[in-house]
């Protein structure tokens, strides 16, 4: 049972990593050779120009302007100032929102907080329910659950006193949540009539059109717009499956990388061109000229590139049933996304395009067919990754424990008997190890995404980022409570004595 010491132990630990990685990225944003990764915007506007052309060679890489160094948290308040109309205008309508969340959590809680320890604290700490059960039942308690609602005797009229609370601190946050809701709601509305016109609000996803022997995809999109959408409709993009195309493109634009690196680094130094392996990360291999090397292989996958266009602009097979479609008017792009277009309900879906950055283009090429097949299997899938990862981490924190760890290894007793090191592994090492198990997790969830066949990455973190709540309310919130309540009980059951 983790008791006052151990939590204190635990949140000093926490407190202090959270300042040294604090204290860490503010020394780091500092350093010339970081300037253009944290100031990439007022480099692209004008506004900031970089410290490595002038000066020594130490100033290029080292600030040593100590007076910075007394100001570097100078702008978390900055940030918090900032008007939000410039700090949308600045860094987008996330990061103000972002900011809001942070400002409503302290809305809730500095109340919440406030009342408790006001009014719970004081109820709950003046009962003696808990001494009087260690002497008589020889039930353990610690300081921690002395402050808690465990203290109150049954039936005590002290029970009004949370109840009261429960419904004070419910219509507090409800009420936070309400007005903040409001706010954000009418921001979204603002900035979205207040940028210019983009291509997404114009356009829909058309997804399982319909075969037919006398028209080719192209021409029975453009004959069902016109038919349908006679005054709206502008024009359309038929999507085919280019893949390996995309794979190619991909691969050329990293050589491209490396070539315009090669390149810089050549120009900073002339006497010596660069050189490079041409086997595994550059470890082993022939020994080559990198500048040669990667226009060699650009030229190479610029010819496979134009193969593989012709290919899939002439071959019928990679053209898919779907389609980008353009309209005239943003009414007419909603009309069209909001309403079913076939009697049919599986023919001729409709939904609003992604922006163009945001399209996930492998998952366009998956027959719309095999969505259902492959939600299903991923729900299934979802559910046993749910449920059975509960055993491996009841596991793990069952042997992170005290008792665990002296019945795996019974020469450490004497180790971790002592009061700072108890402290440690009763409120900091259960943690450490649920997450050095979740810290997979946000990835195998979005690789399920991906094979569900969702076509935005907007909509993938959506999902991963949804069923990664629902795992944590299942695994960790539920699961402690359960695998807890278990193991105590199971303790107990093995402490009884046969004639009871």
């Amino acid at each position: 049972m983790a008791t006052l010491a151990d939590i204190s132990v635990s949140a000093a630990i926490n407190l202090l990593s959270a300042f040294v990685f604090l204290l860490a990225f503010a020394i780091l944003r500092l350093q010339p050779f970081n300037d253009r990764v944290y100031f990439p915007k007022w480099y692209l506007m004008g506004l900031r120009s970089s410290p490595s052309h002038s000066g020594a060679f130490v100033r290029r890489i080292v600030n040593l302007d100590f007076r910075s160094y007394a100001r570097f948290l100078n702008w978390m308040p900055e940030a918090l100032k900032m008007p939000e109309p410039e700090l949308i205008d600045h860094a987008g309508l996330d990061s103000a929102v972002y900011l809001r969340i942070y400002l409503m959590g302290l809305k809730i809680f500095v109340p919440i907080t406030f009342l408790a320890w006001a009014i719970l604290i004081p109820v709950n700490y003046t009962n003696n329910v808990l001494e009087v059960a260690e002497l008589v039942s020889n039930v353990t308690a610690s300081n921690i659950d002395k402050l808690s609602i465990s203290n109150i005797p049954l039936q005590s009229q002290r029970f009004w006193t949370h109840l009261v609370m429960a419904y004070a601190f419910t219509f507090w946050t409800c009420y936070v949540l309400l007005r903040e809701y409001e706010k954000v709601a009418s921001l979204r509305l603002q900035f979205l009539s207040s940028e210019s016109r983009r291509p997404d609000q114009f356009t829909v996803l058309v997804r399982n059109v319909p075969p037919d022997p006398d028209e080719t995809v192209s021409e029975l999109v453009e004959h069902f717009f016109l038919v349908n959408h006679p005054d709206h409709y502008l024009t359309h993009q038929v999507v085919c499956n280019a893949n390996k195309l995309a794979s190619l493109v991909k691969k050329k634009k990293k050589k491209q990388n490396w070539l315009d690196y090669y390149q810089l680094k050549y120009s900073r130094n002339q006497l010596q061109r660069p050189q490079m392996k041409t086997g595994f990360l550059g470890l082993w291999g022939q020994k080559v000229d990198a500048i040669d090397y990667h226009i060699s292989e650009i030229e190479k996958l610029s010819k496979e590139i134009g193969e593989e266009r012709e290919k899939v602009l002439n071959d019928p097979k990679s053209i898919m049933p779907a389609a980008f479609v353009s309209f005239k008017t943003r009414w007419g792009a909603a009309v069209c996304a909001q309403t079913q277009q076939s009697r049919n309900p599986t023919l001729w879906l409709t939904e609003w395009a992604p922006e163009p950055r945001d399209v996930y283009w492998q998952n366009l090429a998956i027959p719309y067919v095999s969505l259902s097949v492959r939600r299903l299997v991923i729900g299934v899938a979802f559910f046993f990754l749910t449920f059975f990862f509960m055993i491996p981490i009841a596991s793990v924190q069952a042997l992170a424990s005290i008792e665990g760890i002296e019945k795996k290894a019974p020469f450490l007793k004497a180790v971790i008997e002592k009061k700072f090191i108890k402290s440690v592994i009763q409120g900091f090492l259960p943690g450490i190890v649920l997450k050095l198990f979740l810290i997979f997790l946000p990835t195998i969830l979005m690789i399920m995404s991906k094979f569900e066949g969702f076509t935005s990455r907007s909509s993938l973190e959506r999902r991963s980022a949804t069923r990664y709540y629902i795992f944590l309310i299942i695994n960790v919130f539920l699961g402690s409570i359960l695998t807890g309540a278990a193991f105590e009980q199971l303790n107990s059951f093995i402490k009884q004595s046969a004639n009871e």
